[in-house]
């Protein structure tokens, strides 16, 4: 089940509010529990019980934690948890990878290849896998103490907000609100606001430029020209940001309905003048986990320059490999790991003295170029894009080739998701805020009520568009749930 789907939104969203919000709040974790298995069971119930094992896995093991604290008993319970984890994510994500290159390798040894069916790869088991993890560390570290309700932990790690594709939520910035968050009429509005955003950024925009995408990413490498690879790779840099930001937003907009607050995981990042303040602004709640829980543990920036260096490039390798079990994912982690270092070396500082235009179209470009290797179906693919994009394309320009791609629609969400990525709107809404400090009380109220009118009524509007976008069209992933 998708949060942009007709059933979650008409049918699931409305019937788990109810139930939930109205019965006392002693039940409503059970009752938010509930549906939670089922929304995850919706894409099969098999996946299910993987979750569920996680679950008891990490009750236990905070447990054990917690009661031998101090002690080397302690150590081995993490140790337990984190391979018992670590064997969940690396069986079902990763298996067949290794498989498939350990083949290749006995392919060149002229040795018989290893048979094994395919595993299917559980939704979301990257987020809800690295949640568990941080929960079992944090108690470890005695930053929180580990849970005593198997319900109320069984709710951390399955809650449906953020269980399919984050944010990755950790256990002590949400261990208070499990018993003691307060719904409020004010809260439950603004994550609706929330909620309409983050749809309308997947729905309209996210899915426009997909159709694109996927268009042109279909090519054979023979049939484009180098414009017809830049706006394939354009559309898609656009594509996961709105896809994976806007899930972010339905997510916490979801929470706040149900009286969580879930925290940032998206801030601009396309503005970002470094590759090193990309990373800051983008999926901040899996850069911050990499940074916690292995880059510091590693010496972080307290060691060597080499060591540093090292720790960078360990991360970023892992951050691509958790992003999926292909090289290209690998080699795209790399690749902003390689920046990240040049960098520090010195690349930084010289990036820092140029006109800040060139500063956002060096990160503009970097992650660009990336984003090619993230959605290409294999390196070579991805390679010999990008050497169309650099103008060694087998095709010349042609515009009524490129106009195949490009109509009104496209024209339109391209212009307002190049706005939308920046913060023009935030400044414009800061300008009006400061015109009415300068109006008299009555003209304010009055500039007010119109202000909350038009805003409201933009709401709905969004809201129809969207479901009679989803009602028209059957194109409608999530990026991030195959992670």
């Amino acid at each position: 089940m998708v949060f942009s789907s007709p059933v979650f939104l008409l049918i699931f969203l409305p019937a788990t509010l109810f139930f939930t919000l109205i019965l006392p709040r002693r039940f409503q974790n059970i009752m938010l529990l509930i549906a939670s298995l089922i929304f995850y069971a919706w894409g099969g119930v098999s996946f299910s019980l993987i979750m569920l094992s996680s679950i008891v896995i990490n009750f236990i093991a905070g447990r054990q934690i917690e009661k031998r604290a101090g002690k080397q008993g302690a150590k081995n319970a993490l140790i337990i948890g984190l391979v018992l984890n670590l064997l969940l994510l690396g069986v079902f994500k990763y298996a067949n990878f290794f498989v498939d290159n350990l083949n290749v390798i006995l392919g060149w040894a002229d040795l018989t290849p290893i048979t094994m069916k395919p595993i299917y790869l559980p939704i979301g088991i990257s987020f809800f896998t690295f949640q568990a993890i941080s929960y079992i560390v944090d108690v470890y570290r005695k930053e929180t103490p580990a849970q005593k309700n198997p319900v109320d932990l069984a709710l951390y790690i399955a809650l449906f907000p953020q269980l399919i594709a984050g944010p990755i939520v950790r256990y002590h910035d949400i261990a208070y609100q499990l018993r003691h968050r307060i719904p409020n009429l004010e809260k439950f509005a603004s994550g609706v606001e929330r909620f309409i955003i983050g749809l309308a950024k997947k729905v309209l925009i996210a899915n426009t430029m997909a159709q694109v995408a996927d268009n042109i990413f279909g090519l054979e490498l023979t049939e484009m020209s180098t414009a017809t690879a830049w706006l394939g790779a354009i559309a898609y840099s656009f594509q996961i940001y709105f896809d994976f930001s806007g899930y972010s937003d339905m997510a916490i907009g979801l929470g706040r309905m149900f009286g969580f607050e879930i925290l940032e995981n998206f801030n601009f990042p396309y503005i970002s003048k470094s590759i090193r303040e990309f990373w800051r602004r983008w999926h901040i709640s899996l850069s911050t986990w990499f940074r916690d829980y292995l880059y510091i543990p590693l010496g972080g920036n307290r060691v060597s320059q080499g060591k540093v260096f090292r720790n960078l490039l360990i991360v970023f390798f892992l951050t691509g490999f958790w992003h999926g079990a292909a090289w290209n994912f690998v080699v795209w982690g790399m690749l902003h790991g390689f920046f990240l270092v040049i960098e520090r070396v010195g690349f930084g500082k010289f990036m820092e003295r140029l006109w800040s235009p060139f500063q956002h179209l060096y990160v503009l470009i970097v992650a660009i170029f990336a984003w090619v290797l993230f959605r290409a179906d294999s390196l070579e693919y991805g390679f010999g894009f990008i050497k169309n994009m650099m103008g060694f394309a087998h095709q010349p320009f042609n515009w009524d080739y490129l106009l195949e791609y490009l109509n009104q629609e496209v024209y339109v969400v391209l212009i307002i998701a190049t706005i939308s990525s920046t913060t023009f709107l935030i400044y414009i809404q800061k300008q009006f805020n400061r015109f009415q400090t300068n109006l008299n009380i009555s003209v304010n109220g009055l500039v007010n009520g119109m202000f909350s009118f038009i805003s409201v009524a933009g709401l709905i509007i969004l809201l129809v568009m969207c479901l009679t976008y989803l009602a028209s069209s059957t194109y409608n992933p999530f990026i991030y749930y195959r992670f």
